[in-house]
């Protein structure tokens, strides 16, 4: 494995697997956040800036029976080379002869933007004579896609192999794997995980794992309604799965054993619909009437996940308290998101990551406000479950 910071790109095509999937409006192709875009320019700017050529390789979506013009890639190409401020240069398929001769004839300061990978069926198979096809693309291979490193994928993965010595991570996935590794296996304390989202049984692995490694484990979103369940509590109409009550009994019974402090919700903002303008009321969490449901924490789990969190010197969160989507039942999670930048500003390390929390962030416009926010939804939650992924193994091997 090579280390970015020290190989010398000078005269090299960089073939960089990025992960350019960003959200487009359905009706002009407009990029409507250019987050995981930005997220890569430091690996670009830096190859470019030391003599290198940049060959950049993405996935768009999910098309199905090959190229979609809604998937393509070259809706994104003005927006990169303005973000870049060089041109970039566009091919019209990620493999074969134009593409080929485009990249061969790079010069050092020069960017080209291959098709869709996925437009491939074999992309996704993972087959190893389309990553071989890839691989003429680049004198040195650069994975800086953290969110697809999950995948064993033809780009992200089976590509490295044809590049024995010249490998090497991008600084967005470097930086992504420093982040968590922080959390996960520093020694400061207290660490403080924050967990929502609306299912327990997608949840249990990583607090499974979070609880060998926590001090504070922080229970929110309409995974709570099922521990509430199993602590007797009486939740109504509210999101449950009755098949994961004995889980939640069997974590909370796991978290007394091993001395980590399991904050479950006291009270909740309900409502008599899945409606911003529901009726709502702030009840007892455990004592919502029939046809009601719990949307959102309310004030009294606010200020208590406030104090946790302010005594804290590492922060995980993966998950929002509530339907923050809804205006009305926003407020659990962005007391939260406020929580989090005030322990942050006072030295706290900060580590934002899953899609629904990067989501929220960014809604109540805190990123920047906080440690660390990560870019891969899927890969950081297999990554904080202690999976090996693909596209990093492929990497260090």
């Amino acid at each position: 494995m090579a280390d970015i910071h020290t190989y010398d790109f000078a005269g090299k095509r960089a073939l960089i697997r990025v992960d350019f999937n960003v959200p487009l409006d359905k009706e002009t192709f407009e990029i409507t956040d250019d987050t995981r875009i930005r997220a890569a320019l430091p690996t670009i700017q830096h190859i470019l800036k030391n003599g290198g050529s940049v060959v950049l390789m993405s996935h768009l979506g999910r098309p199905k029976d090959g190229p979609e013009d809604k998937f393509s890639l070259r809706h994104i190409v003005g927006h990169t080379a303005e973000l870049l401020g060089v041109p970039v240069q566009f091919a019209n398929d990620c493999i074969g002869e134009q593409a080929d001769d485009m990249s061969a004839a790079l010069k050092p300061g020069e960017v080209l933007m291959l098709e869709n990978v996925r437009f491939h069926k074999r992309e996704t198979a993972g087959t190893e004579s389309f990553a071989e096809q890839l691989a003429k693309h680049g004198d040195v291979y650069v994975n800086d896609a953290f969110g697809t490193a999950h995948r064993a994928h033809a780009s992200t993965t089976v590509v490295a192999k044809f590049f024995p010595n010249d490998k090497m991570f991008g600084y967005l996935l470097e930086g992504e794997i420093k982040a968590v590794d922080k959390v996960l296996n520093s020694d400061e304390k207290p660490l403080t995980a924050i967990v929502g989202g609306a299912k327990v049984s997608s949840k249990i692995t990583i607090i499974e794992r979070l609880l060998d490694k926590v001090d504070n484990l922080i229970v929110g979103g309409g995974m709570a309604y099922t521990f509430v369940k199993a602590m007797g509590g009486e939740v109504g109409n509210s999101l449950i799965e009755d098949d994961f009550v004995p889980m939640a009994q069997k974590i909370m019974n796991d978290a007394k054993a091993k001395g980590v402090n399991l904050y479950i919700p006291t009270d909740t903002i309900i409502a008599d619909k899945f409606d911003n303008d529901a009726n709502r009321q702030e009840v007892k969490i455990g004592e919502i009437p029939e046809g009601w449901m719990g949307l959102d924490t309310g004030s009294e789990t606010s200020a208590a996940c406030r104090e946790i969190i302010a005594s804290s010197k590492l922060i995980l969160w993966n998950g929002p308290m509530g339907v923050f989507e809804m205006e009305n039942f926003q407020q659990g999670t962005k007391d939260v998101a406020n929580a989090i930048v005030e322990a942050t500003e006072k030295g706290a390390f900060s580590l934002i990551g899953g899609g629904d929390s990067v989501a929220a962030i960014n809604k109540f416009k805190l990123a920047d406000k906080v440690s660390y926010v990560s870019t891969g939804g899927g890969a950081m939650l297999e990554y904080l479950e202690g999976i090996e992924l693909p596209g990093i193994k492929a990497i260090r091997d």
